[in-house]
C-alpha cells in the first residue's frame, strides 16, 4: 500500500519535486516543471548530475531565497 509522506518527511528529503512547488509557489504543475527544468540547467551548466523532475533542496531553497 502506498504511502503518503507528510510535509516534515518531504522536507527531509535532499530533493524538491515539482508537486512541493507547485504547492511552495502556487502555482500549476507544469510551471513548476518548467522552474526545476531551468534551475537542472543551472546545475548541469556547473557540472552537477540532475535528476528529471527534481531539484536538489539546498540549490532551490538557495535561488528561490527560502
Amino acid at each position: 500500500m502506498k504511502e503518503i509522506k507528510t510535509q516534515q518527511e518531504n522536507s527531509n528529503s535532499r530533493f524538491v519535486t515539482a508537486e512541493e512547488v507547485a504547492e511552495i509557489w502556487g502555482i500549476s504543475l507544469s510551471t513548476a516543471y518548467r522552474m526545476i527544468r531551468s534551475l537542472n540547467k543551472e546545475l548541469e551548466a556547473k557540472g552537477f548530475l540532475t535528476i528529471a523532475g527534481k531539484v536538489s533542496r539546498r540549490y532551490f531553497e538557495e535561488k528561490v531565497c527560502l
